[in-house]
Formats: C-alpha cells, sequence, structure tokens
C-alpha cells in the first residue's frame, strides 16, 4: 500500500523524457508536481563516427565497447541501419567484450541481440564502470567509447591512459530545452520558496538549472535558497553535480532509480511528520 507522506506537498521534477512517469509517481503519493524539463537530447551528424566504429570493430582495432547510455546503443543501431550495415555492426559487437553501465544501456544492447554484456554494479558510477574495466588488461586493446549526452572527462583521461586507443562517440548532445519557460518558472518557485521540495535525475538538469541562475546573476541565492528546500537526488552522480554548487541533497536512494527516490522522499517528510518521543 502506497503511503501518502507527500499529501498537501509541492514537488518540482526536472524530468524530461520520462516526465510523465516520474509526475505519476509523485502523484500517487499524494503531492502536487510542477514539471519543467530540464533538457533534450538533440540528435547529431554521427554517420561517420558510426561508420567508424563498425569498421574499426570489423577490422580488429576495438576489442572493448563500453556503453555509457542506453540512448546512445538505440541511436548506434539507428545509424547504422541507415548505413545499411546493421547486421555488420549486430556481428561485430558479439565479438567483442561489450560493457554497459546500468540497467538501459543493458536493456538497449539486449533488444539489439547482444544478450551478455558485461554489467556494471550498482549505482552504477563512472567508479564502478572503472572498477569494471580495471577487471581487463586494456594495455593492448582498442577501446571505443559510447558516451551520453556529454564527454565523461574522468572516464576518457582515465581510458586514455591505460588502453592502446580510445575511440568516443557523441551521438546526441543534452541541450537546454526549445522551451524555456517551465524551468525559468521552477528556478522562479525555488527562489520564492513556493516548492516543498526538488527532484533531480541527472546531472545535466542540475547543470541547466543552475546555467539559468548564473546568467542572470543569482547563482548563489539559487544554492542557499535550495539547501533550505528538501533536494531529493536519483543517485550519486547527481548529488555530486549538486554538492559543487554548493547544495546538499536530502534524500540519495540506494538504488538510483525514479521509484526508489520517490519512495525515499516520500519516507523523508514521513520521518518529518513524526513528533520526537
Amino acid at each position: 500500500m502506497i503511503n501518502h507522506s507527500l499529501e498537501g506537498k509541492r514537488v518540482g521534477a526536472l524530468e524530461s523524457r520520462m516526465a510523465g512517469q516520474l509526475g505519476e509517481l509523485i502523484r500517487k503519493r499524494g503531492a502536487e508536481v510542477m514539471s519543467a524539463p530540464a533538457l533534450r537530447e538533440a540528435p547529431v551528424d554521427c554517420l561517420d563516427m558510426v561508420g567508424e566504429l563498425i569498421d574499426g570493430i570489423s577490422d580488429g582495432e576495438f576489442q572493448v565497447v563500453v556503453a555509457q547510455t542506453g540512448v546512445g546503443v538505440s541511436t548506434l543501431f539507428k545509424e547504422a541501419a541507415r548505413l545499411g550495415r546493421e547486421s555488420e555492426l549486430l556481428t561485430g559487437l558479439r565479438k567483442v567484450v561489450c560493457i554497459a553501465r546500468g540497467p538501459k544501456p543493458v536493456a538497449a544492447l539486449r533488444k539489439a541481440g547482444i544478450l551478455t554484456p558485461v554489467k556494471v554494479d550498482s549505482p552504477y558510477t563512472t567508479d564502478e564502470l572503472l572498477e569494471t574495466l580495471s577487471e581487463f588488461d586494456l594495455s593492448g586493446c582498442g577501446v571505443a567509447l559510447i558516451n551520453y549526452g556529454e564527454r565523461n572527462e574522468a572516464l576518457s583521461e582515465t581510458l586514455l591512459s591505460s588502453c592502446a586507443n580510445l575511440y568516443e562517440l557523441c551521438l546526441y548532445e543534452w541541450m537546454l530545452p526549445e522551451d524555456m519557460g517551465p524551468l525559468e518558472a521552477l528556478v522562479r518557485a525555488v527562489l520564492k520558496r513556493e516548492l516543498d521540495a526538488v527532484a533531480f535525475t541527472s546531472q545535466a538538469q542540475v547543470k541547466h538549472m543552475f546555467k539559468i541562475a548564473e546568467e542572470r546573476g543569482f547563482e548563489s541565492v539559487l544554492a542557499a535558497t535550495m539547501n533550505s528546500t528538501v533536494v531529493a537526488a536519483v543517485g550519486p552522480t547527481c548529488a555530486k553535480a549538486l554538492a559543487a554548487y554548493g547544495v546538499t541533497p536530502d534524500v540519495v536512494p540506494e538504488h538510483p532509480k525514479m521509484g526508489h527516490m520517490v519512495a525515499d522522499l516520500s519516507e523523508y517528510f514521513s520521518k518529518a511528520r513524526t513528533p520526537r518521543p
């Protein structure tokens, strides 16, 4: 039975692709949702990159492929199909080590026909990914890295120093939303203390929210105000991004998933309402 510890609360949510699902999870617990999609996944011209990856796998240049994102994997196969080389890509990937950072790239790889990728342990941060990579001798290997919407500097720099050859693919970009109105309204609501909680599901949402604040000259005010508002981060990577702006999240679930985050947020308010003995 779902408790309603968020009854009467107003929660800001910055999720884009799964905004409906996150909103429904929050509303089921009694809260009003202020939805403000904070990013869009913008496609880039990546046919050449995909072609070079397929060539490299086929020619034996890459022995390891690292998938950080399900969207990246899906885009990879979509672009390979445009080139008429989808089956060639699938055949090649079955001959190399495929490492998947989290459930989403695992699901995307399995959907494409890669049924046994190497899985990274929860909470699927760069640390866990590097720990998984440390199990392989990369000194003589070529590694292809499928990035998410921006380059993972820490991961890329580590791989550059440990593998023989690194090829990076950025198949889409995280951009600000085309309609900035909802996000700007959410920032104003935070500053006016009209929200009881704000929920973040990616580091890019944090960066985009503070980018708006920085452009308007109230970045430090926003950080201070958020530290007096309940802040939920879906996982440690998101929490680290908030910390970089001076914000300490109140809720970070053990399992980095939206459902766990909302459940923990509800529990946080439930405990807050419980009188001390």
